[in-house]
């Protein structure tokens, strides 16, 4: 999806456009009110199933036609687009944000939202944490950024540790090594610069690694 907005509808609204999504009648606009709609319902269906949610916004899928036509959907040159948080999820954080019940998890590929608007809403709504840095940013210097942008407003306890969702899975060994070699890197600075302690640092080491995705997903048996 492009947006992460969110808005509840009332029964009738939402039931008429349902009607038109299946007529094929339904225009741009009623697309994006049904699916900021259903944003609201994941939200309240996974706070009462106990689920993790995951919002993904942020990217236009097949750019190039022609790469389209050759290879098909999602291999057309994926491009990533402006984000906005602090008004796309004031709605569904105003519902859920402090419902101990509720968890998001919020991914983005506008990287100028770290530190303006992701890293203050996960530093206040106790449901939201930030996902790492994903996809075009999955690199040495997105990683860097991620932390850089985000730890003074969010902190570290605040955001996810490092999941996978690629489908290339031989190189999900490489991403998660890289993962831990640049949050180590950050750490080993944070003490140089006399911020946190040694013995702090390996405590954030592990969580960074380890313990805070499995906090995030809420995964108590591994």
């Amino acid at each position: 999806m492009l947006s992460a907005y969110t808005h509840r509808l009332g029964d009738a609204e939402a039931d008429s456009l349902f009607v038109k999504g299946l007529k094929g009648t339904a225009s741009a606009g009623d697309a994006a009110l049904f699916t900021a709609h259903m944003l609201m319902e994941m939200a309240r269906m996974s706070a009462e199933d106990g689920l993790v949610m995951q919002i993904h916004p942020g990217v236009h899928r097949n750019h190039c036609r022609s790469a389209f036509d050759v290879f098909g959907a999602d291999k057309g040159f994926d491009i990533p687009v402006q984000g906005e948080f602090t008004s796309c999820l004031k709605e569904l954080l105003n519902a859920y944000g402090t419902d101990p019940r509720f968890a998001v998890i919020v991914f983005t590929l506008d990287e100028t939202t770290y530190a303006r608007e992701l890293a203050p809403l996960a530093g206040v709504y106790p449901a939201m944490k930030l996902g790492p840095a994903w996809w075009f940013n999955d690199s040495i210097e997105g990683m860097r950024r991620f932390r850089r942008m985000t730890t003074e407003s969010a902190g570290i306890y605040n955001t996810a540790g490092f999941n996978d969702d690629t489908r290339a899975f031989v190189s999900i060994p490489a991403r998660h090594d890289l993962s831990r070699r640049i949050d180590c890197d950050y750490l080993a600075h944070l003490v140089a610069e006399h911020l946190i302690e040694f013995d702090e640092a390996e405590e954030l080491a592990y969580e960074m690694a380890n313990g805070l995705v499995k906090k995030a997903y809420r995964v108590t048996s591994l």
